[in-house]
């Protein structure tokens, strides 16, 4: 494990703080994953509040713990993501419709405004509902029959 040229703290009001080597500081920083979908555990920038990279970690589990756990709980908070298990039911094939879904934090429905909000990442699947929050089919062909059959209706 190697010393970062950094380092990160919680301010007082729970936001990151960063401090350079150079001595210099920036608040309110947030980890960005370069690939959270296809690569989650592999390169992050630390960003300012305007988007401006200010650290890249090429290897993020190369870190000192403290700072792996407070960007591991920053990541946690920002990258709210269930992701699918099942597809339970949906209300009508034609959108709008309700979808109730089984996913790794529970039982859930939302509506999907359209097909359109379902976009493909690779070999993964993201389902925007109605509010903006995005679910994850990670590997659509492992889901059961009836899910994929559903599935299909809205691709």
């Amino acid at each position: 494990m190697s010393q970062p040229d950094f380092q990160l703290a919680r301010d007082g009001f729970g936001r990151l703080r960063l401090t350079l080597a150079s001595g210099e500081q920036h608040d309110d920083v947030i980890p960005v994953r370069a690939f959270p979908i296809s690569a989650p555990e592999e390169g992050l920038s630390l960003v300012d509040r305007d988007g401006h990279e200010l650290v890249w970690i090429a290897k993020p589990a190369m870190l000192p713990v403290e700072a792996r756990k407070l960007i591991t709980e920053a990541l946690a908070q920002r990258e709210f993501m269930p992701e699918i298990r099942q597809l339970i039911s949906v209300s009508t094939f034609a959108t709008p419709s309700t979808w109730t879904v089984e996913t790794n934090r529970g039982t859930t429905r939302f509506i999907l405004r359209g097909e359109e909000d379902i976009r493909r990442a690779g070999d993964v699947l993201l389902v925007a509902d109605s509010h903006g929050i995005q679910f994850l089919i990670r590997d659509p062909d492992s889901l059961d029959k009836h899910s994929r059959r559903l599935l299909d209706r809205f691709l």
